[in-house]
């Protein structure tokens, strides 16, 4: 009788153990363990974060960092830690949370344009993925990379299309230019391919006179007129005389990227560079800037008029004055040159 009752006791001290384990288990997976106030927060795990690193970087999401640590080594996620951007949600449990640290990478949009070189490029899209602009920059003018993809170091940033691409943060220098590529060439569709055919383009031409229609004007609905004045000069095998063109090839010449140029003087004019078009009456070896999709479709679609020559219009700030003929042009010239000089713009 005294035999059963102890067995009876160890039975009961048992079960009462075990449902204190079985509650503080049940504590440890089930409840509620983020310390954020707002709805979601935002994790993001760089490639080769260890155990260590990622403890330390979670620490400030959750409440109670040892029971989300307790549970992650029990469903092993220490060995099995995957870069990338992840989303927490308030309330959420241990199990909730790893297992969405295991599985749930979630993407974002990358965004840029009008970029002047692959530098600022590489800059612009290292703020938004895991790759720097270092290995950006590497990637963007590998020589080899650009010779299988018939590009080169001067037309290489015609092959990143402006938009809004959706990516995991975690992306590489390499993965990025591999999706970029893909965009390019889903971008370059049958379609656009004939049309710069039929204008006696290609796109890599289309692409760097589409830059200059972006720098000449800001108005999308006035870029397929400016596209057209281009063209004219083109076909007639004059030269393009564009302002913008002589602005990059003055940077480029003194390697001075973040000087700002306002005014163009005749003097500039006389910079021996190829991306000269007051000197050279051919297209520059490449992209000024980055075109957007508009300009592209602008210069694809150019307006067909007798225009040769357009001018600011000091009358309709941000739209250009169009002429036909020289003496008409010298007209409208005369009062831009009158105004910029009373505004006191020298450089």
């Amino acid at each position: 009788m005294y035999i059963k009752k102890i067995l009876l006791g160890i039975v009961i001290l048992g079960l009462i153990a075990g449902g204190i384990f079985a509650y503080y288990v049940y504590q440890a997976v089930f409840s509620p363990n983020t310390s954020f106030e707002k709805e979601t927060a935002a994790l993001y795990i760089p490639t080769g974060t260890t155990y260590t690193e990622l403890i330390e970087e979670i620490s400030p999401l959750v409440d109670d960092i040892y029971s989300f640590d307790r549970v992650a080594r029990r469903k092993g996620y220490m060995n099995n830690i995957k870069a990338g951007r992840y989303i927490l949600k308030k309330g959420a449990n241990n199990n909730e949370m790893i297992d969405r640290l295991r599985s749930k990478n979630s993407p974002i949009h990358v965004t840029f344009n009008n970029q002047e070189r692959l530098e600022n490029l590489a800059g612009r899209v290292a703020t938004q993925i895991e790759a720097d602009s270092t290995s950006l920059v590497t990637a963007f003018k590998d020589s080899v990379f650009l010779k299988e993809n018939g590009l080169s170091k001067e037309t290489a940033l015609s092959m990143y299309i402006p938009n809004k691409y959706e990516f995991f943060w975690n992306t590489s220098a390499a993965q990025f230019r591999q999706r970029m590529l893909k965009e390019y060439k889903r971008f370059w569709n049958e379609k656009r391919i004939k049309k710069a055919n039929e204008i006696g383009l290609t796109p890599d031409q289309v692409m760097t006179l589409a830059s200059i229609v972006q720098k000449e004007t800001a108005k999308v609905d006035e870029r397929r007129r400016v596209a057209g004045v281009y063209m004219n000069r083109y076909n007639n095998g004059w030269k393009l005389d564009a302002d913008p063109t002589v602005i990059y090839a003055l940077k480029k010449h003194q390697n001075n990227w973040d000087t700002v140029i306002k005014r163009v003087l005749y003097k500039d004019l006389e910079i021996d560079s190829p991306y000269n078009t007051y000197k050279y009456a051919k297209l520059p070896p490449g992209p000024i800037a980055m075109p957007d999709i508009s300009s592209i479709d602008a210069v694809l679609n150019y307006e067909k008029h007798e225009y040769y020559f357009f001018v600011a219009d000091i009358e309709n700030f941000g739209y250009h004055k169009f002429a036909k003929t020289l003496s008409q042009h010298n007209q409208n010239k005369k009062q831009y040159v009158n105004w910029i000089n009373k505004q006191g713009v020298k450089r």
